[in-house]
């Protein structure tokens, strides 16, 4: 097969996933209840130090067009390198980087494991937008780590390894909440929300994996090209499981 194959084979593969993508969000929004969770916000009723806290809802997230907005994302993202942005993606890849899955995952990940979060309690604005930029900036990690090693003869590891350190931060947060629900409350954690923190916890460290393989050229992975199918298709299984546990366990009609 030649390069030129390679890449109409992918451009084509990205249309298809567009099209697997966006059937779910539709999916999503169509069969979804009206199951929302409310965001807080948490402020001091006294002097530093004090255990007055006041608690109030800002809004009411729910979560069926909040799942369908991360399918869309990824529908869009796929769509576009597909048609109008085929040749600066093929330009890209050639260069062994991927802007446009960098900026889709900054979003669509990020929004992912602000879910998560909330579905184990943590619902004030403030540690949610903490939660969100911290695994966005793990995201942009990837990217500098793709476009740093275009100009190194030898792979410098730097920005994956920052990456990996800002990745855990969301997940330690979350886990330490979910294991003082387990603990500590009087009420038994849904199975689900457990399934759900453990399989996607799994499918973001194989997404640390596959990155690591293509520059460590592993077998299949030598050719960078093998490594982008793979994150094609980590990004439709995690987002599908995502969506499709959080639908099972809270959304279904």
């Amino acid at each position: 097969m030649t390069e030129d194959d390679k890449f109409e084979k992918l451009r084509k593969f990205n249309g298809f996933m567009a099209v697997l993508h966006f059937i779910q969000g539709a999916l999503m929004l169509y069969l979804s209840t009206d199951f929302a969770i409310s965001i807080t916000r948490t402020y001091m009723a006294g002097p530093p130090g004090t255990d007055r806290m006041v608690t109030s809802t800002l809004f009411d997230l729910q979560l069926g067009p909040a799942v369908a907005a991360f399918l869309f994302m990824s529908a869009i993202a796929h769509f576009v390198v597909s048609t109008i942005g085929f040749d600066w993606y093929k330009r890209n890849l050639k260069n062994h980087i991927n802007k446009a899955r960098w900026i889709e995952y900054s979003f669509s990940s990020s929004l992912m494991i602000v879910l998560i979060a909330m579905l184990v309690g943590i619902t004030d604005i403030e540690f949610i937008a903490v939660i969100f930029i911290v695994n966005a900036s793990m995201i942009l990690f990837g990217w500098l780590m793709e476009s740093y090693n275009q100009k190194t003869e030898k792979v410098v590891w730097t920005p994956f390894i920052f990456g990996c350190i800002a990745g855990i931060a969301p997940w330690l947060a979350i886990a330490i909440r979910l294991l003082t629900a387990v603990s500590e409350s009087p009420e038994p954690v849904p199975s689900f929300v457990i399934w759900i923190f453990v399989s996607i916890a799994i499918f973001f460290n194989i997404f640390a994996l596959n990155q690591l393989l293509q520059y460590k050229k592993v077998g299949p992975w030598s050719d960078y090209l093998y490594g982008e199918r793979m994150y094609i298709i980590l990004s439709l299984v995690a987002k599908s499981a995502l969506a499709w546990q959080v639908f099972a366990g809270t959304l279904a009609g």
